[in-house]
């Protein structure tokens, strides 16, 4: 129970900060329902939502460190494209974790970067906005990546705006997969680890 108190007192401290449960869910890289139990029911007495939480600190806090995971995620990427046949334009970065990763996949594959900012309001799928001061993404085939899947709705929304944009996403490509599906709406999931509860 140690534990669950001290994401409670994360949450709130991020809470008070005026960031909204997505974006706290973000920070703590747990879903959007475990950031809303945390938030607003007696931890004590209820069972939490079924989650993992994943811990970046070892990885982010060194850009060498993140290199190094992007050269994988790249890896896994041009695996993917060998098996379909298919190629890309542009890697589209998911903020804010999604953003490091992207960057370092752009330089390493010699692709364009966009970047792609989800609303950030509770439960919602698309709505988000591409910066205008990256690559633009009507026309190109497209690599979405982000840090985690959980639920999909960010990425859904991502796939749906840009799809909206005249792109067309040919791959979603993350660190960690939290939850059980090798595609979004469609489009083929691909990660480099796949974490599962058991039980």
């Amino acid at each position: 129970m140690k534990g669950i108190e001290s994401l409670v007192e994360k949450a709130m401290k991020f809470k008070e900060k005026g960031l909204k449960e997505k974006e706290i869910a973000t920070e703590l890289s747990l879903s959007l329902d475990t950031v809303t139990w945390l938030l607003t029911r007696n931890v004590k007495d209820e069972e939490p939502p079924v989650d993992v939480q994943i811990g970046w600190r070892s990885i982010g806090v060194f850009g060498g460190r993140i290199g190094l995971l992007t050269t994988l995620i790249s890896d896994i990427i041009l695996e993917e494209m060998d098996k379909t046949g298919g190629d890309f334009d542009t890697v589209v970065g998911v903020a804010i974790n999604g953003i490091p990763l992207a960057t370092l996949i752009s330089e390493e594959l010699g692709k364009e970067l966009a970047l792609y900012r989800p609303r950030e309001t509770e439960r919602s799928v698309g709505g988000g906005t591409l910066s205008s001061n990256y690559a633009g993404v009507e026309g190109k085939r497209v690599v979405i990546v982000d840090d985690v899947i959980s639920t999909g709705e960010t990425m859904q929304g991502a796939i749906t705006d840009l799809e909206e944009e005249g792109a067309e996403p040919v791959l979603c490509v993350v660190t960690v997969n939290k939850n059980n599906h090798d595609d979004v709406v469609g489009v083929p999931l691909r990660s480099l680890i796949r974490a599962r509860v058991i039980g």
